[in-house]
């Protein structure tokens, strides 16, 4: 029995999963991957402009949002066996996946390992790459920083990295619920993910292999994950494609969510062969277009 709705709970392996799952039953399935340490709310806008066309769940990795923590040490292997678990407990045999940041190394890992169980991959604003060794150490520090002086702390900090100077005049509402987001993770769960980032295994010398449609999307002025990191991505992962989007950082998914939409509408009409899903207002910007055409050519033909 499918559940729909928000914050829906799901014991997969004696822990507690929760999760969003919108959309129609027979649609296809896209499944929203959240960043570091965030929860599946930061897909909110993007489930609500896909819900129409396909079947779309966010959900919460272990030790974030509502999800358990469980016991285990926590690693990006791990998690990606997470969402095989939590796909085979909702019986979805193939899905589509979008991941952002940490969300991008999980979903490649997972299709790494478990390829037929995907039909297209959305990378945003991620990295193949491994840490460098002064990234490792920056982690270390944010992880002495959190245990001397508190995840509020770390949050206000990270925030700074996390959107574009503009947004801190023009997206406020945004970038307060992401500081709640950070503060809601337990510090212990945030320590111990930094851990796991930064023993996280490089990528790119596999991306060749992967063998589905590709989406890479990346804010224009991400500093954590610059454009040129999702260029070589592009480059290695036949016949994929990037798309920049302009005034973002690294959570380009809720600084520009039209445009982020926009992109997502586009590739996976293409993917499934589905019409391209209008905005809240009846219109994006393929319909506009088309409209026009049609009352110029009617004009013409009165004329």
């Amino acid at each position: 029995m499918r559940y729909f709705g928000n914050n829906i709970k799901l014991f997969v392996n004696n822990l507690v999963v929760s999760y969003t799952d919108q959309g129609s039953d027979n649609a296809p399935v896209i499944i929203f991957i959240h960043g570091f340490p965030l929860n599946k709310t930061m897909w909110n806008n993007q489930v609500e402009a896909l819900k129409g066309r396909y079947r779309v769940i966010a959900y919460d990795i272990r030790g974030h949002g509502e999800s358990d923590a469980g016991n285990d040490d926590l690693s990006i292997e791990l998690f990606a066996a997470d969402l095989i678990q939590f796909m085979d407990m909702l019986k979805i045999e193939k899905a589509s996946l979008c991941g952002l940041s940490m969300g991008g190394y999980i979903a490649l890992n997972a299709i790494e390992h478990h390829p037929e169980r995907f039909e297209a991959l959305v990378l945003s604003d991620t990295n193949c790459q491994a840490d460098s060794e002064e990234g490792k150490e920056k982690r270390m520090k944010s992880i002495h920083s959190i245990l001397k002086n508190g995840v509020s702390n770390y949050a206000d900090e990270s925030v700074k990295n996390l959107f574009t100077h503009e947004s801190f005049s023009t997206h406020e509402e945004e970038i307060t619920s992401v500081k709640k987001m950070i503060c809601n993770t337990s510090e212990e769960s945030i320590c111990c993910t930094l851990l796991a980032l930064s023993a996280r295994k490089e990528t790119c010398n596999r991306l060749s292999g992967i063998d589905v449609p590709v989406l890479i999307l990346v804010g224009e002025e991400d500093k954590i994950t610059p454009p040129e990191v999702s260029t070589l991505m592009r480059e290695k992962i036949k016949d994929s494609t990037m798309y920049v989007i302009p005034h973002a950082a690294h959570l380009s998914n809720l600084e520009q969510p039209e445009e982020y939409n926009e992109q997502l509408m586009r590739f996976f009409a293409k993917v499934y062969k589905t019409p391209q899903i209008l905005d809240s207002e009846g219109s994006n910007s393929v319909f506009v277009q088309m409209r026009e055409k049609i009352m110029m050519l009617l004009s013409i033909n009165t004329i």
